[in-house]
């Protein structure tokens, strides 16, 4: 197969069948999208639609929706909004308004949302779906905050173009709308994000519940003790909320805001002489959004960074337990030297009495055992090494392919720098997220990567290239290839042997640690062996892969 073949193949242009099941994905998703957004219009809604608005959840799921699905949601995004003007507005406020007033709503929303959307969807944004640092939490915030502002401003200047809003209330309208677009926002995209990338989070919990009735027991409190000029009582609602934060990070505290919205908006409906002050409750859960959104993030960012440290800590005591090559060789081999030499002498017993005329069977038998036993013994060396040195598993979260890259690359680019090498990247538009540990696929890449820049070092400047496409609906294919000499025959033929290496001071365990990674997350990997230069290819599962099929996956792996 060509370059060229294989770029379409793999990159740009995936088969009918893919593209048809894709299709017919995202229709289903799309219309339950449409219905969410219809459902959520009808339970926020108020009866004036510019002053006193309340809070709007759809915005909030209509970012979630276009991060978690890609950019093939973004007809949906227009689509949601023009049948929630026709259906939501005559069903549930019986505003009249002229057809093209409700298009151009439909379309603002939808051009609006879409874009901020696609900003974040971008490979050089580097956005982190879910939201495991504080330069994407940062990057959502900012994007739909004026993302919201554009649309309240549009939104309440259709208004008054349409005659339902005075001029005088313009800025009153489009702040209450900007208010709401925001908390709703801060309030839905996180939680949903967390709970889509976060498929075995601990939810519940003794501790989760003791925390969910504190906040219960201070909405109650709020509420009893209302009054519009005295709302002291909301400031203590920030306890649990930094209670969740310090002791489950952002997971958490997201599930405390959303609960916390819920109540006020409960309470709304159990004491409706209240709702009068709901913008101003609103303008303090932006506040009190915020703060427990960056505590939890301080604390998964902080926590991250220890579980990385930790696997490096171990990583290098692994590394400072084999010493040299030389100390390894001989330890290997002390290891080896006696179950294999009793098992050959075994052998060689079964042989001479194979070869008699008087072999007892039985004693054949036992010898042969005892053969067998030595060679189990060995089998259990080798495994007791491998067991030295591979990395501890971790959580597995949803990472974009974009992210693992690019990472990847920075620790690498002081070598890049310093031998002139040129990386090209090509990734795929639309590419899912990958379930992965993060650490352990960027260690496996990073091997692939050094590997090219020390071959491209001998044979001087060159390129590496790293490509990321859909191998099928259930894999992502990453590919590195570089300019360098490529691979020896005997490296062809025993690719992934241990110990084997063409550097003069390499330990030959960058390739075979790479494919116990990949493996051990479900992927497999493989050298091109028709390709100039080095290439090797590897998959990953997308982040909603089924567990039952990972688990089929995982034993043919073995097998």
């Amino acid at each position: 197969m060509s370059t060229n073949e294989f770029r379409q193949a793999l990159f740009a242009r995936p088969d009918v069948a893919t593209r048809r099941t894709r299709a017919v994905t995202i229709i289903p998703l799309g219309v339950i999208y449409v219905a969410i957004y219809v459902f959520l219009e009808w339970i926020s809604s108020s009866d004036q639609p510019f002053v006193n608005y309340s809070w709007n959840p759809n915005a909030g799921a209509s970012i979630a929706f276009a991060l978690m699905f890609g950019w093939r949601t973004i007809p949906f995004m227009f689509i949601a909004p023009l049948v929630n003007e026709f259906v939501g507005d005559l069903l549930f406020r019986q505003i009249a308004v002229p057809l093209h007033y409700e298009l151009a709503t439909a379309a603002l929303i939808g051009c609006v949302y879409s874009v901020a959307a696609l900003f974040l969807l971008h490979p050089k944004t580097r956005f982190d779906l879910a939201l495991q640092s504080m330069r994407s939490l940062v990057l959502l915030t900012a994007t739909t905050a004026v993302s919201a502002a554009l649309v309240a401003a549009g939104y309440a200047a259709i208004g008054v173009a349409a005659g339902v809003l005075a001029t005088t209330d313009y800025t009153l309208a489009a702040l209450s709308y900007w208010v709401g677009d925001l908390i709703g926002v801060l309030v839905v995209t996180p939680f949903m994000q967390v709970l889509w990338t976060r498929h075995n989070a601990a939810w519940i919990s003794v501790e989760t519940l003791l925390q969910l009735s504190a906040v219960a027991a201070t909405l109650a409190l709020v509420h009893i003790n209302w009054t519009p000029q005295h709302l002291q009582f909301f400031y203590v609602l920030f306890v649990p909320v930094v209670w969740m934060a310090v002791r489950g990070g952002i997971e958490r505290v997201c599930m405390g805001i959303l609960v916390i919205q819920l109540g006020f908006v409960l309470g709304f409906y159990i004491f409706p002489d209240e709702v009068s002050e709901m913008p101003k409750i609103q303008a303090l859960m932006i506040v009190l959004a915020l703060t427990g959104l960056f505590a939890g993030e301080l604390v998964t960012e902080r926590r991250r960074t220890e579980e990385a440290l930790r696997l490096h800590q171990q990583s290098l005591a692994r590394l400072l337990r084999f010493g040299s090559i030389g100390e390894l060789a001989v330890a290997v081999a002390h290891e080896l030297n006696q179950p294999l030499m009793a098992a050959g002498t075994y052998t060689r017993l079964v042989e001479a009495a194979v070869r008699s005329d008087n072999a007892d069977a039985k004693t054949v038998a036992e010898t042969a055992s005892k053969a067998a036993t030595q060679v189990e013994r060995a089998a259990e060396v080798v495994r007791r090494l491998r067991a030295l040195v591979q990395l501890d598993k971790s959580k597995r979260v949803a990472c974009k392919v974009d992210r693992i890259v690019q990472e990847t690359l920075e620790q690498c680019q002081p070598d890049l720098d310093r031998l002139g090498v040129i990386v090209h990247q090509s990734l795929a538009v639309g590419l899912p997220p990958v379930m992965v540990d993060v650490l352990q696929i960027e260690q496996a890449l990073l091997n692939l990567v050094r590997n090219s820049i020390d071959a491209i070092g001998v044979a001087g400047q060159g390129t590496i290239s790293i490509e990321a496409g859909f191998a099928d609906t259930d894999f992502v294919e990453v590919r590195v290839r570089d300019s360098g000499p490529g691979f020896t025959p005997d490296r062809v033929a025993n690719p992934f042997l241990p110990l084997s290496s063409t550097k003069k001071e390499g330990l030959g365990v960058g390739l075979p640690l790479s494919r116990s990674l990949v493996e051990a997350h479900g992927g497999r990997i493989w050298l091109s062996v028709n390709s100039p230069g080095a290439a090797v290819h590897f998959t990953l599962p997308v982040a909603n892969l089924p567990a039952a099929k990972m688990s089929v996956i995982g034993r043919l792996r073995d097998s």
